[in-house]
C-alpha cells in the first residue's frame, strides 16, 4: 500500500503489547481467577501455561476463553472473563503490568501536534481506560469505542465505526499495534498499519506493514 504520512489525521491506538504490557500479571491473574472458578463450581480446570495464553492476548475476550477453556459453558468461560477483569483492573491500579517507554510522552506530543487520538483495543472497557488512565493520557483520547458483541463484534469494526464516526478517508487513519487483530484491522479497512515490532506477536505472525516501529517514541519522530 503506497501511503503519505502527510495525509494522516488520526491514530488508533492497540493498548496490550502496544502502549502497555500485561505479560509480567497475566499468568498469575488468569490462574487466579480459573482456580477460583474451580473452587466455586467444583469443576477440575487445568490451568493453561503462560505460552498458551500469550497466543491468546489480543483477541476478543470471548475468543481467548472459547480457546483457553473450550469444555466451559459459555456462561461459565464469562464468569472467569468477569473475574479476570477485575483482578486486572486491581492490579493495573496498584501499578502491576509494565507500559513501554514514553508512553505518556509520546501520545501527549502526538495530541499536541493535532492528531486525533483513538483507541483500538479487543479489551473490555474498564481495562482500556483503567490502563489509559494510569499511564495520565485517558483525556487525550476520544471517546473509547470497545467492542459490545453485537453491532462491534471485531477490531475491524472498531475502526470502520471511527472511520465512519469521523468522516475519515482510509489513508487519513494509522493502525498502530502488535497482533494479527491489528494488522486484519487496518487491511479490512484498507487503512495503513504500523507495526509494534517490540510487542507480543511471535516471530512471523505479521506478514507486512507500513511502518515498523522499534519503540513506540518511533511515531513521535515519524510525525
Amino acid at each position: 500500500m503506497d501511503w503519505n504520512p502527510k495525509r494522516i489525521r488520526a491514530l488508533a491506538f492497540d493498548v496490550d503489547g502496544t502502549l502497555f504490557s500485561s505479560e509480567g500479571i497475566i499468568l498469575e491473574t488468569y490462574a487466579e481467577a480459573i482456580r477460583r472458578f474451580s473452587i466455586n463450581s467444583g469443576i477440575p480446570i487445568e490451568v493453561p501455561d503462560r505460552e498458551r495464553i500469550m497466543l491468546e492476548i489480543g483477541k476478543p475476550v470471548k475468543t481467548i476463553f472459547l480457546n483457553l477453556v473450550p469444555q466451559l459453558q459459555e456462561s461459565e468461560r464469562d464468569q472467569i472473563s468477569d473475574s479476570v477483569l477485575e483482578l486486572l483492573v486491581s492490579k493495573i491500579l496498584q501499578g502491576e503490568g509494565e507500559f513501554y517507554p514514553k508512553v505518556t510522552e509520546t501520545v501527549t506530543s502526538l495530541k499536541n501536534k493535532g492528531y486525533q487520538i483513538l483507541a483500538a483495543s479487543n479489551g473490555r472497557r474498564p481495562y482500556v481506560e483503567t490502563i489509559l488512565k494510569v499511564a495520565n493520557i485517558l483525556q487525550l483520547f476520544d471517546p473509547v469505542v470497545v467492542l459490545d458483541n453485537s453491532e462491534i463484534k471485531t477490531k475491524p469494526d472498531i475502526v470502520a465505526k471511527y472511520l465512519k464516526d469521523y468522516s475519515l478517508s482510509p489513508d487519513e487513519i494509522l493502525m498502530i499495534g502488535d497482533r494479527s487483530s491489528d494488522h486484519e484491522a487496518a487491511r479490512k479497512n484498507q487503512v495503513p498499519f504500523a507495526f509494534c515490532a517490540y510487542g507480543h506477536a511471535p516471530e512471523g505472525e505479521i506478514p507486512d506493514w507500513e511502518v515498523s516501529l522499534a519503540q513506540l517514541e518511533d511515531l513521535d519522530r515519524l510525525f
